[in-house]
């Protein structure tokens, strides 16, 4: 139960960061007067210097209002933008890029929204790694032991049943049998046995960075641990996917002056979101028992028909040059861009 509700408040969380950073709520209200906010004359209903509104709540049912506001409704915003970025993604990009903001979420702030999102759904569908994983190989030496002895008792009471003058010939034949198996089970531990006693927990690895080295031997002596610092790091350093991502578009339009780095990020920032909510989405399916290759169909040729939209509208591509460069993200950039942020990630959790 903890988790669906720490799940519903990451995305009460995730909305309402979003609705920050997309605008600052400045309330509303009619009329003229001094701005409250800079001292600004209105000559509105919002201040033309600040953008506050001139009427200012001051009660609970106001906080509760500005709450459900933020959350179920995102200013509108949020219901013209999503069906453009499922869509038509690069019409999106192109039309916020050329100054339509207004009318649609910014890309940071549709960016914390999905990744709230799914870190939420992650919590409540109960997505996560183990939390207990055994890397200590006494612990492992030990189990094999006690495992042995039990074999061997199970062995001396079967050579009990086998000499008894009480058994018949059909309990001394399994007996028999039964030892004979137990032999090779005792002999095959027996061959493993010593592989973990010449090892320890401790793997060698030494950078000379005491802080690294710490690290290191924590995972070592508690690889759960560092599972779940794993995928915590994830969610709090998942924008590091925008400036690893940014330079590996720059470079497919590195001649196309028209083009800068404020468009490149906005279509790695819009992408990352969509990808994003579309993991939402097969995760959902699969908790309803939708069919796996169904689910699978999806995520295979969903990214690349996305990218491939979002390239060719945002970038007006032709369809050609929009096919190559989909080619040369999916299936070289990205894998690429994961493992920088991958590698980025457990370096983070190991000296943190």
């Amino acid at each position: 139960m903890s988790g669906e509700i720490e799940g519903v408040g990451d995305v009460a969380t995730g909305v309402l960061l979003a609705r920050a950073v997309d605008r600052q709520a400045t309330g509303s209200g009619t009329g003229e007067g001094l701005c409250l906010n800079c001292g600004t004359a209105r000559i509105g209903p919002h201040c033309h210097e600040c953008g506050q509104g001139g009427h200012i709540h001051r009660s609970i049912g106001a906080i509760w209002h500005d709450l459900l506001h933020g959350v179920l409704h995102f200013e509108g915003k949020l219901w013209r933008t999503l069906p453009l970025l499922t869509f038509r993604p690069g019409e999106l990009m192109r039309r916020y890029i050329d100054g339509e903001r207004a009318r649609f979420v910014s890309p940071m702030a549709m960016f914390l929204f999905s990744v709230f999102s799914l870190f939420a759904v992650l919590t409540i569908l109960g997505i996560a790694p183990p939390s207990e994983i055994s890397g200590n190989t006494a612990q492992v030496q030990a189990g094999l032991e006690q495992q042995r002895t039990a074999m061997v008792a199970r062995r001396d009471r079967a050579v009990t049943t086998r000499d008894e003058g009480s058994a018949d010939a059909a309990e001394r034949a399994e007996a028999t049998r039964d030892i004979a198996e137990i032999d090779e089970a005792i002999a095959a531990l027996d061959q493993v046995g010593p592989v973990f006693a010449t090892r320890t927990n401790d793997s060698g690895l030494r950078t000379g960075w005491a802080r690294l080295d710490k690290g290191i031997e924590k995972a070592e002596k508690n690889p759960g641990l560092m599972l779940y610092k794993l995928q915590a790091n994830s969610y709090k350093f998942s924008w590091l996917l925008i400036p690893i991502s940014i330079p590996f578009i720059w470079i497919m339009f590195a001649w196309r002056r028209q083009f800068r780095a404020y468009d490149h990020a906005v279509f790695v920032t819009y992408s990352i979101a969509f990808m994003s909510l579309l993991f939402i989405v097969l995760m959902l399916l699969n908790a309803a028992g939708v069919a796996f290759p169904l689910i699978a169909t999806i995520g295979t040729f969903a990214p690349a028909i996305h990218i491939y939209r979002q390239l060719r509208g945002g970038y007006g591509l032709r369809r050609t040059t929009a096919i190559l460069r989909m080619l040369v993200l999916t299936a070289v950039s990205i894998p690429v861009i994961i493992s920088l942020f991958l590698v980025a990630v457990l370096g983070l959790g190991i000296v943190g």
